[in-house]
């Protein structure tokens, strides 16, 4: 169990967990896995920690997928290297217990498994993720953390609309590259995984 954070102290808790900055707070509740689109937005432009909204220093993580290399950008706000190990820690998708992205939105199933019914509720076109995902029930993908010196903190704008970041480019100097969690297989890739350590067993 990894302590909290020194920078998270005045966090507040859910469960026991650090609710961090950007994570949706849905009828007083923390929503763990939706983020609050402003929040989001205020930490790329501010150059905020995701975890405990303190400015970044020198050296910042950020999570990155095979997906987002491809895309040239990180989609989530940087971590102070401090933050990254209780993210990881407590994360399900970071630490490898989620081997599946969830088959549901996050807020069909909160709180209390009830569907939001305030429709002055501002949280569904607010939660990226919220909608139908092209990941939906797929197995969970490889996670790397990428340290970047923040002189190199380049935000990567949406095509549409200049003044909106995507996210944070990844096309700069990489410090270092940690793997979080590696991707997992689909049960065609396990078959064949499982016939190749066969042949290699029977060699």
């Amino acid at each position: 169990m990894h302590a909290i954070p020194e920078r998270c102290a005045a966090r507040p808790l859910a469960g026991g967990l650090v609710v961090p900055y950007v994570t949706l707070i849905h009828n007083g509740r923390a929503a763990f896995g939706a983020l609050d689109a402003d929040k989001a937005l205020a930490a790329f432009r501010k150059r905020l920690c995701q975890i405990c909204e303190h400015p970044l220093d020198e050296r910042c993580f950020l999570l990155v997928r095979p997906a987002d290399v491809h895309r040239g950008l990180s989609p989530e706000p940087a971590l102070h290297p401090e933050c990254l190990p209780y993210t990881r820690a407590h994360c399900p998708m970071l630490n490898g217990t989620a081997t599946h992205y969830r088959r549901s939105p996050v807020l069909a199933t909160h709180p209390a498994g009830r569907l939001c019914t305030d429709p002055s509720c501002p949280c569904p076109p607010q939660t990226p993720g919220a909608g139908p995902d092209a990941r939906s029930g797929s197995p969970a993908d490889r996670y790397e953390a990428w340290m970047i010196h923040t002189s190199n903190y380049r935000l990567t704008p949406a095509p549409d609309r200049a003044d909106v970041p995507m996210g944070i480019s990844v096309d700069v100097p990489v410090l270092r590259k940690r793997v979080l969690r590696t991707a997992t297989l689909t049960p065609e890739q396990q078959r064949l995984l499982d016939q190749f350590k066969a042949l290699l067993n029977g060699s």
